[in-house]
């Protein structure tokens, strides 16, 4: 799913309700919703660029070994099944 705003824009959008531009008014400006603003403030409030890519990056990579783990589980289960079926 590609998402519609950079983590640059987000924290800009966050910075301009901080500076304080009314909510509401900042969503109708942008085009984004109240909830998709109050849960970006949740996960990226008081952060500035560097630290939300970084915190992009942490939660790919955390994807990436997910499914590697995943994978090696599978793997496992499929040789105790097979090794069982032998005895």
């Amino acid at each position: 799913m590609k998402k519609r705003y950079t983590e640059e824009q987000i924290i800009g959008f966050l910075r301009e309700a901080e500076s304080g531009v009314p909510v509401k008014e900042l969503c109708r400006k942008h085009g984004f919703s109240d909830g998709s603003f109050y849960t970006w403030r949740s996960k990226y409030g008081g952060m500035d660029v560097s630290e939300a890519k970084r915190l992009k990056a942490l939660e790919e990579e955390n994807t990436r070994l997910k499914k590697l783990l995943a994978d090696t589980m599978l793997d496992k289960e499929a040789l105790e099944v097979a090794l069982r079926k032998k005895y």
